[in-house]
């Protein structure tokens, strides 16, 4: 029976025609045949360097190692064949790094033939499918494959087995300033509070608007209701109350809230018609005066 006869259908969905074309194999023969699970030396092995994962949180790989050393590697890696005895990562870094800490000398893996293109775009759909990226290592993931693997967001979607809105709601977070999207992948705020920000026509006014997130813990919902834009008073409204409020913008909110957090007390704008109006900030007594201003001599 020829060697191709004897390949296992390959893992994940919309990737056994990358898997089993051999058009793609660049290498020399090897003692592992290509489809084939075996155990291979760890210090043959080498980190994939399309991997959009970047980030390794040392708790997790703490667990992972130590359920490694108790019940083994139960999912194989997965490899292309470099040459002889040499083999480079396509998906699994996550149980590679844990076997080197459990100190593994060997680990199980699915042995698998690709060019260097081949091998990028089944290295990034295979992550999005198998490991738990972040919004935004998802997002710079379908970026990825889009512009270097020139794929379209239909093909994409049929990839990855998501609809094109996710796919489109991930590429918007890539838009945000890099400290919001610094914070989403940190896991200081999630993806539900960076697409409301989205909402937000500025740099400064986003910036901002996470600075309340973080210091005032807002939910999804509350920084919606920041960004919803004010609906205009009725006119019946306004005849009632004989001088209408002049109601601040978003801006002059997030504003307002940042000096509130920074200051330790009460802030409020009192605004005219003309855009002229003043700025007062609220104090309890004399010692609280007296930090404000400290404050603000520092800043």
């Amino acid at each position: 029976m020829s060697s191709n006869a004897k390949k296992q259908p390959a893992l994940g969905r919309g990737l056994s025609a990358l898997l089993q074309n051999t058009d793609t194999d660049i290498t020399t023969a090897s003692a592992v045949p290509a489809g084939a699970v075996a155990l291979l030396a760890i210090n043959l092995i080498e980190a994939n360097p399309f991997n959009p994962r970047t980030h390794f949180e040392r708790t997790a790989l703490e667990e992972l190692k130590t359920s490694i050393q108790t019940h083994g590697i139960i999912q194989p890696l997965t490899v292309r064949k470099m040459g002889r005895d040499r083999y480079q990562l396509i998906s699994g870094e996550r149980r590679f790094r844990a076997a080197q800490l459990a100190g593994l000398t060997e680990v199980p893996a699915y042995v698998r033939i690709a060019n260097d293109q081949t091998m990028l775009e089944m290295a990034l759909v295979e992550n999005i499918q198998r490991e738990d990226l972040n919004a935004i290592e998802v997002a710079l993931s379908y970026e990825r494959l889009l512009e270097e693997c020139k794929l379209t967001q239909e093909q994409l979607s049929e990839k990855v087995a998501k609809s094109r809105s996710h796919i489109a709601n991930h590429l918007r977070l890539l838009k945000l300033p890099d400290a919001i999207q610094a914070a989403v992948r940190d896991k200081q705020v999630s993806m539900g509070h960076a697409r409301a920000l989205l909402a937000l026509p500025s740099e400064k006014e986003q910036l901002l608007a996470l600075a309340r997130i973080l210091n005032e813990q807002l939910s999804v919902r509350d920084v919606e209701a920041l960004t919803k834009p004010e609906q205009p008073k009725s006119t019946a409204s306004k005849s009632v109350v004989p001088k209408a409020k002049i109601s601040l913008s978003t801006t002059e909110k997030l504003y307002l809230s940042y000096l509130t957090a920074q200051l330790g007390t009460k802030v409020s704008i009192d605004k005219s018609p003309d855009g002229k109006g003043k700025l007062v900030v609220h104090f309890t007594q004399e010692a609280d005066l007296q930090r404000i201003i400290e404050l603000l001599k520092q800043s």
